[in-house]
Formats: C-alpha cells, sequence, structure tokens
C-alpha cells in the first residue's frame, strides 16, 4: 500500500535551510502570504507541504538587506517521500539497484531512521526544486496582486513568478561545513591524483560530476599522445612531412577513448541509480509562450504554438543568419592569411630577429579575434533559439548546441583546413595550431576562472565589511552566508566547459600529427583546469541545483562525429605524405581505396548513435 504524505507528521518546529528564494522589492504582501500558504499547505490541497520561514538577522528580525529573502526545508520524512516522488534509485541490501519507496525503506543499504544521511545534501535540494516546481494552479486566474501574471489550471506557479519578475531567483544553500571537507580532498593540495568523484556527486550531483569525471578521463587518455608526442616533436622537428606514424596513432586514439568511456560512464551512472531512472516527462520550457488550448497528448491546458511557425522562423531567418556568420568567420579567416602573407613578405625582406618575432602575430591576433567571435555568436544563437520558440527545454538544448557547434567548428578549424589541403604547407600549419591552441587556453582560463574569482573576492570582501557590524564572533553567520551567496554569479551549466574540451578534442585529434606538442599542452592546461573549475564551482558561483543525469548527453555524439572527422583528416593527410605517395607513384586511385577502406568503419560506427538522436 502506498504511504501518503496526508497520513503522516511532515512538520517540524526547526529546520536546516537548504533553498533560498529571493523576491522583488516591491512584492505585495498579499503575494507574499499566497505564496506561503501555497508552500506549506498539504499535498491534498495543492500545497508542496514543506517548511518555509523567512530570513532573520542575528536579532530575529527582518531587515532592509533581508525584508524578501525567504528559507525553504523538509522534514526527514517529506524528504524521503519526495524521494519516492521523483524516482530516485537507491542501491538495496541485496546490492541490487531498485526506486526508492517510503514503504521498503528499510531494504536499502544505509539506511536508519536515526540516520541523516541516506540521502546526500544535493539529492534533498533536488527534491525541494521538483517540489516547488510541481506547484500547480488550480482555480486561480491570476497571481494574487498581479493581475498581468496570468494563470491556467496546471501551470508551474514558481515558472510564472520566475517569468513575471514577483521571484528573483531560486538558490540551493552550500553546506560549509561539507563545502571545506569536498574542498581539502579536491583542489586545496596541488597533486596529481584522482578527483573524488563520488564526493562532487554527492555534493554537487550526478551532471556535475560526470563534467569532471570526463575532465579526468580525458585529462589521464591524453597522456599517451603526449608521451608518445614529446619525442616525436623533438627528433623530427624540422622534417614536416614525417608524420605518418603519428597520424595512423591518431587514427585509434581518437576511436578507442570514447569507445572507453561510454564504458566507465554507464558504471558510474549505474552506481549512483540515474542509469536506471526513469525518464520523467518533460514539461513546457519557462520561456515557451502561445495560445492557450489543450494539448492532444496530454490533455492538459497549456500554450500551444503552431510547428509550422517554428519551422519558419528556423528555415528563413536562423539559418540564413547561421549562413552569414559563417561567411563572415571565412572572411576573416582570408583577412588572415594576408596578414600572415604581409608578415612573411616583411620577415623576408629585412632578415632581422623582431620580424621574426613578428611571423607569430597574425596567428595571435587571430586566435583572440576567434576568442571574441565566438562568444558574440553564442550571445546572438541563444537570442534567435529562444525566438523560435521550442516548446521543451531538450529541443532548445539540441538546437543551441547545433548552432553553436557549427559555428566554433568552422570559426576554429577552417583555417587550419584551408593550410593543410588547400595550402599544403605543413610548417605553417604546424606554427598556426601551436599559437590557436596556447592563446585560446590562455584566454579561457583567464575569462573563466581568474576574472570571475577576482570579482567574486572584491564582491566578498565588500559584504565582509558591511556585515561586520552584525557579527557577533569569526564564524559566518546563516545570515552572513545567504547575502553573500545571493550576489554570486549564476552558474549556467556545463555548456561551456564541454565546448571547451570539445574544441581541444578537436585541435589534438584533427592535426596534432603535425604538431605532436598539442597534447602536452592539453594535459597542462587540463591539469590547471580542473583545479579553476573547481574553484569556480566551490567559491565563485552559486551552488547549482543537483540534476540526475545517466550521461554526458548530446555532448558524446558531437565528440563522436569530431573523432569520425579526425579519422578522415589523418588518413588525408597520411595519404598525402611523401612516404605513402613513394609507396603509390603511379596510381593514385590505389591510394584513394586505402584511404576510403581505413575510414570506412569509424563512419559506420557514427552512423548508429546519429541516427537513435535523430528518432
Amino acid at each position: 500500500m502506498k504511504v501518503t504524505l496526508s497520513a503522516l507528521n511532515t512538520s517540524e518546529s526547526s529546520f536546516t535551510p537548504l533553498v533560498v528564494i529571493e523576491l522583488a522589492q516591491d512584492v505585495k504582501e498579499e503575494t507574499k502570504e499566497w505564496l506561503k500558504n501555497r508552500i506549506i499547505a498539504k499535498k491534498e490541497d495543492g500545497g508542496a507541504q514543506l517548511l518555509f520561514r523567512p530570513l532573520l538577522n542575528k536579532y530575529e528580525q527582518e531587515t532592509l538587506e533581508n525584508q524578501n529573502l525567504y528559507l525553504v526545508g523538509a522534514s526527514k520524512i517529506r524528504m524521503l517521500l519526495g524521494a519516492e516522488a521523483v524516482g530516485l534509485v537507491k542501491e538495496c541490501n541485496d546490492n541490487t539497484m531498485r526506486a526508492f519507496t517510503y514503504r521498503t525503506r528499510q531494504n536499502f543499504k544505509g539506511f536508519d531512521d536515526n540516520n541523516d544521511d541516506f540521502l546526500t545534501m544535493a539529492e534533498c535540494q533536488f527534491i525541494i526544486k521538483h517540489e516547488l516546481e510541481n506547484l500547480r494552479a488550480k482555480d486561480e486566474k491570476m497571481i494574487p496582486g498581479y493581475p498581468q501574471a496570468k494563470l491556467y489550471p496546471g501551470k508551474s506557479l514558481l515558472r510564472r513568478l520566475l517569468t513575471s519578475g514577483i521571484v528573483i531567483q531560486v538558490f540551493p544553500l552550500h553546506d560549509n561545513e561539507a563545502l571545506k571537507k569536498l574542498e581539502d580532498s579536491w583542489y586545496t593540495r596541488f597533486a596529481l591524483k584522482y578527483q573524488p568523484i563520488d564526493r562532487i556527486r554527492g555534493y554537487f550531483g550526478e551532471t556535475i560530476a560526470l563534467y569532471f569525471g570526463f575532465l579526468e578521463y580525458f585529462t589521464f587518455a591524453l597522456i599517451p599522445m603526449a608521451v608518445i608526442g614529446l619525442p616525436y616533436y623533438l627528433f623530427v622537428w624540422e622534417d614536416y612531412d614525417k608524420y605518418v606514424i603519428f597520424a595512423s596513432f591518431n587514427l585509434i586514439w581518437s576511436t578507442v577513448i570514447l569507445e572507453v568511456w561510454k564504458r566507465g560512464c554507464a558504471n558510474m551512472t549505474y552506481r549512483w541509480g540515474t542509469l536506471l531512472m526513469k525518464r520523467k516527462f518533460e514539461e513546457p520550457r519557462p520561456g515557451f509562450h502561445g495560445v492557450l488550448g489543450i494539448n492532444p497528448i496530454t490533455g492538459k491546458e497549456e500554450p500551444l504554438y503552431p510547428s509550422y511557425k517554428r519551422q519558419l522562423r528556423i528555415y528563413l531567418v536562423s539559418l540564413p543568419f547561421v549562413c552569414l556568420c559563417l561567411y563572415f568567420s571565412l572572411y576573416v579567416m582570408m583577412i588572415y592569411f594576408d596578414l600572415e602573407v604581409w608578415a612573411l613578405g616583411l620577415h623576408e625582406n629585412s632578415g632581422s630577429e623582431w620580424t621574426s618575432v613578428l611571423l607569430y602575430v597574425p596567428s595571435i591576433i587571430y586566435a583572440i579575434v576567434i576568442e571574441i567571435m565566438n562568444r558574440l555568436y553564442r550571445y546572438a544563437a541563444e537570442f534567435l533559439t529562444s525566438w523560435e520558440n521550442h516548446r521543451l527545454e531538450s529541443a532548445y538544448q539540441n538546437h543551441l548546441i547545433l548552432k553553436v557547434l557549427v559555428f566554433n567548428f568552422l570559426n576554429c578549424f577552417a583555417s587550419l583546413f584551408y593550410i593543410a589541403f588547400v595550402l599544403k604547407d605543413m610548417k605553417l600549419l604546424r606554427q598556426s595550431l601551436a599559437t590557436l591552441l596556447i592563446t585560446s587556453q590562455i584566454l579561457n582560463q583567464i575569462v573563466e576562472s581568474l576574472l570571475p574569482y577576482w570579482l567574486q573576492r572584491k564582491h566578498g570582501v565588500r559584504v565582509k565589511r558591511k556585515m561586520q557590524a552584525l557579527k557577533t564572533d569569526s564564524d559566518a553567520t546563516l545570515y552572513e552566508q545567504v547575502i553573500l551567496e545571493k550576489e554570486m554569479g549564476t552558474y549556467l551549466g556545463t555548456f561551456d566547459d564541454y565546448l571547451e574540451l570539445f574544441l581541444q578534442f578537436g585541435y589534438v585529434s584533427l592535426f596534432s600529427c603535425v604538431y605532436p606538442l598539442a597534447a602536452a599542452f592539453a594535459v597542462l592546461n587540463n591539469f590547471t583546469e580542473v583545479n579553476s573549475d573547481a574553484l569556480k564551482m566551490c567559491r565563485v558561483f552559486k551552488r547549482p541545483f543537483s540534476e540526475p543525469s545517466a550521461s554526458i548527453g548530446v555532448w558524446q555524439l558531437a565528440f563522436e562525429t569530431m573523432s569520425v572527422i579526425s579519422v578522415v583528416t589523418n588518413c588525408a593527410l597520411i595519404g598525402m605524405s611523401p612516404q605513402v605517395n613513394a609507396i603509390f607513384p603511379e596510381s593514385k586511385a590505389d591510394l584513394i581505396l586505402i584511404v576510403v577502406a581505413v575510414e570506412c568503419p569509424d563512419q559506420c560506427r557514427l552512423c548508429r548513435p546519429a541516427e537513435r538522436a535523430l528518432v
């Protein structure tokens, strides 16, 4: 028999604050009271049955600074019933993985009525977020006090409050003690060691843990390339055409590492329980809008938007814009080649040392321009994808990733392909690859880690000075913690982190045969990336909500696509090499057939996951 919330006492006199809700400064009192009542009301009455109270300072008073900040938590029983509602999968005493149920809770490993560690803090905050998002409008036609904020039966109240500007933000709180332990085992002591992936998962959730797991795996996978590339670079530095052996190794490496990762990823997510979690029904994304109607699939009343209008926007506006941006990228590339010709001519005419340094200036300028164009295009792609009005968040993300990857691929690698297969200048290819790779890594470290950390430190000093009069001792109070964290930047997800690794994988797998040090520089960058990203997660941004994940998602297909392109590229480079051409001096047809035969297995390997993704 299923246990219901109404049959259990889920109230507590005091609770551990897990989530903060910040309201706008001018929110009306009737709106605050209505929201409070909906959050604490019983489930059978349409509430979330959570614990809710305003943030108070050390004098147990609300001040101007915190009058619109509220703390949300839940009792232990409420958390366990919420774990059942979201379908969390836990390990049983017989070592099998099963969906948790409150009725059979004693059958799960590590469960004890007196133990509060059965659910991780990340899981508890995910449950609270799920319950808040599932607060639905009943018979209300509008949010009290705001007639312009329309509601309809079944509409998520939190999403309407956010889009209407009544709720500014909802974020989970850090656990300072647990965070300190995580930092000590993660990044505070610089050492070559494995990351505490399970601890990261327990604190930040599966999505973040999978990113750091992939970053660690990819870094270690680069080490064989770096070890082979270093002596290869030292002993055949001046002979740019002797790259056949390294390119052959590249073919095998770029294919094998992704297959091994899929197995390791499945092992991790099975142990965490997310591999077996049922996919929940996707609600319309917050930015989706349309005419109110009945969904023919679910039978629920919700905004409806004709598919043909979305397709018109995609093919008549978004696609031409992306093509225009690609053309502009190629135009900038040709300007870069003009600068290369100018610098080379200047060096040949003068022959001085400073002009030899000048040879690297066009590549450095071009690398900086590429980074600027990538970031500007990202904003445009987000605007266009939002304007296309996709109903589901997954559809929005897939269209955004496709737009960004196509442009970034052409913008970053078009010049290298042009040098390799049109100019056929291996010396210039090596120089361009080295400059683009190293410059992009330096810029990413500055923009993504050092700059946010510096800004956060400045803000932290201001807040501590402001709070000094309110502190009773040297320990940070909950009041100060909330005030400090609400001003932190919001972590926008792993998109940019995966994109950076995707481009790095491209630099290494496509053309590292002519610049074998590429893998070594990537390894050095990633060792610092692990620490800078960890610092960013722990000290620069607000704590993100946990999101259960069974894999790295569409990025797996993106990396596999890059792997196939790298196989084709390396086969073509091998076919162009003087050593291979010496074997087939007369018959180019035989050479072409051999290259195609090598490429075919990898092409077939990509087709299967690509077909599944399209379906």
